[in-house]
């Protein structure tokens, strides 16, 4: 059985100090949010307002977001950093002994 594309989206709840309250948000619908008392009432209150979200895009014609879920990435992509940045990434790792790419993957990935 095959989830609803709403049960696909990345959602996150997170407390909210200013709220006093959790907030649920939706990486695929940014403008989207729902506050509550606990994370799980949050996370209930937007998956709604997402389905219902879904619902109205695909009765007025207009594109549903892809879930992050179902994209290929292909694992490659560009920065640009100012040339004395680059200059030092170079530099370590050709010190180290590895190429920019292995040097930079390793920062990016701690």
């Amino acid at each position: 059985m095959k989830a609803k594309i709403n049960d696909q989206y990345a959602y996150r709840v997170a407390w909210a100090e200013d709220d006093q309250e959790y907030v649920a948000t939706c990486a695929e619908f940014p403008s989207l949010s729902w506050l509550d008392a606990t994370p799980e009432k949050a996370l209930a209150g937007l998956r709604k307002v997402v389905a219902d979200c879904v619902i109205d895009l695909q009765k007025s014609g207009e594109p549903v977001p892809v879930p992050l879920s179902a994209k290929s990435f292909s694992g490659r992509f560009v920065v640009r950093v100012p040339p004395q940045l680059h200059r030092d990434l170079a530099t370590e790792a050709a010190e180290s002994g590895v190429s920019l790419n292995r040097l930079v993957s390793h920062k990016l990935s701690r």
